[in-house]
């Protein structure tokens, strides 16, 4: 019991130091950018040896990495709290996507996962990463609900989740540099209810 009780003591510590880490690098690499930060920076505010940071990172870029997918998750928690469950798929769309705009004016966020992220990573990786835990996940799910209840036509699924989460973040983009955002999500919804079932010759369902 005692040997259990201390290796989970281990774990806390690693985790906790790992997360010192991340949050380290967040805060350096929105300020200064990935390039211009230096790993005795990064170690110098977590408060951690090199030693630590190479214990838990391979080099710069593998933290670069957790700090993108912690962030990336977050904006997919914030879509999902926004967009709940229980609202007409079409309305959560539109409010997953007002989250998304909104979740995104987290100062250095748009650097961190629409500019360097994949500059950094590549865009495959990126892409991957969004994917699985960021708004484009959010976004897929959205619009299979959205096929599968017949609000909006069938389509080539990934092709039109690639297509609308560029659209929403060249809008998050523009928004972070000064633009107000409810232009962009009037035409966002005009997009998503032009996708609407049309029955034929008639008024969209």
């Amino acid at each position: 019991m005692q040997q259990e009780s201390k290796r989970r003591t281990n774990r806390e510590r690693t985790e906790a130091m790992r997360a010192q880490l991340i949050a380290a690098g967040r805060a350096l690499f929105t300020d200064k950018g990935y390039a211009e930060t230096g790993t005795p920076e990064i170690v110098a505010a977590a408060g951690v040896t090199r030693g630590a940071l190479y214990h838990h990172f391979a080099d710069k870029q593998a933290l670069f990495r957790a700090v993108v997918v912690e962030e990336a998750t977050r904006v997919a928690e914030e879509i999902e709290r926004g967009a709940p469950s229980d609202i007409p798929v079409r309305d959560a769309l539109i409010a997953g996507g007002e989250a998304f705009l909104e979740a995104m004016r987290a100062p250095g966020r748009t650097r961190l996962l629409l500019l360097d992220g994949p500059a950094v990573l590549g865009r495959a990786d990126m892409d991957e990463i969004d994917a699985t835990v960021g708004g484009t996940r959010s976004l897929r799910e959205g619009l299979a609900l959205a096929m599968a209840a017949g609000a909006i036509r069938r389509m080539p699924l990934e092709a039109l989740t690639l297509l609308l989460s560029s659209a929403y973040d060249r809008a998050a983009l523009a928004v972070d540099a000064g633009a107000p955002a409810r232009p962009f999500l009037e035409i966002l919804t005009a997009f998503i209810d032009g996708l609407a079932r049309r029955s034929e010759g008639g008024p969209a369902l």
